[in-house]
């Protein structure tokens, strides 16, 4: 059986004068683009340009959502009242599904970004509250989170579709956690290595751990993080890795880059 993945990326994270990553190359390479929504970083130009290349390219877009947290690029920790980051979400939402309608295309997928993401992983009220977000603006999203974490099967008893998420560029603890960005070794930046964790993940369903133990983890779709040192070369050393070994990249929205 032909073995399929989709390959994503976090994009239109630039903000004003401030360009961060080469989205237009990353674009040439993903199924997916999970875009800014302005909470974490983004402005209405930067996004609006990023779906319009998504659009041009086929490439899937999904709603990037975050804690209202710009100067920290929505990677610390935040205790939102439940109803306040439901409303948070919705916005957001809204906000870059606006934008999609004015560019001919649509939001098919929501994944959280930073210290969301990897709150509601573990933390059912938050996921509860994203989740809650999620069937108000539009139950047919489909919501992308971290391969083996609890918010999966939870969004699923909600009634929605998921997508289990895996992370080229980062490291993982033996738990199925990633290990945290203040940690040395979190971040990886070999792309020769990091396409030959992807293969042996996409081809047998298993990560090295950062302590050298054999992870089992079934992921739909691996990321690249479009801010990351190196990212291009990350991003067409696994497509390039993955295609030579008869995998298929597409997105699991059907859409194809």
């Amino acid at each position: 059986m032909t073995v399929r993945i989709d390959l994503n990326s976090d994009l239109g994270e630039g903000y004003g004068a401030w360009k961060m990553g080469d989205d237009d190359a990353i674009l040439d390479i993903v199924s997916s683009a999970n875009v800014a929504c302005g909470f974490h970083a983004g402005d209405p130009l930067t996004i609006l340009d990023t779906v319009r290349a998504a659009a041009g390219r086929g490439v899937a877009i999904g709603a990037h959502v975050s804690y209202p947290d710009r100067v920290g690029f929505g990677r610390r920790p935040m205790d939102v009242a439940p109803a306040e980051l439901t409303a948070d979400v919705i916005y957001q939402i809204g906000a870059l599904q606006g934008i999609c309608a004015a560019a001919g295309t649509r939001v098919s997928y929501v994944k959280p970004h930073g210290a969301l993401y990897n709150t509601i992983a573990r933390d059912p009220g938050q996921g509860a509250a994203v989740i809650a977000a999620i069937r108000a603006i539009d139950p047919s999203l489909v919501l992308m989170g971290l391969a083996g974490a609890p918010i999966l099967a939870q969004a699923e008893a909600a009634g929605l579709a998921t997508v289990a998420e895996a992370f080229a560029d980062r490291a993982y603890t033996a738990g199925g956690e990633l290990v945290s960005r203040r940690d040395h070794g979190a971040v990886l930046h070999d792309p020769d290595l990091i396409a030959g964790r992807m293969l042996r993940l996409a081809a047998e369903g298993v990560i090295e751990a950062a302590d050298g133990s054999a992870l089992c983890l079934r992921a739909d779709s691996l990321c690249v993080h479009g801010d990351s040192p190196g990212a291009v070369a990350i991003a067409a050393g696994v497509r390039d890795r993955l295609r030579d070994n008869g995998v298929v990249i597409a997105s699991f929205t059907g859409a194809r880059p």
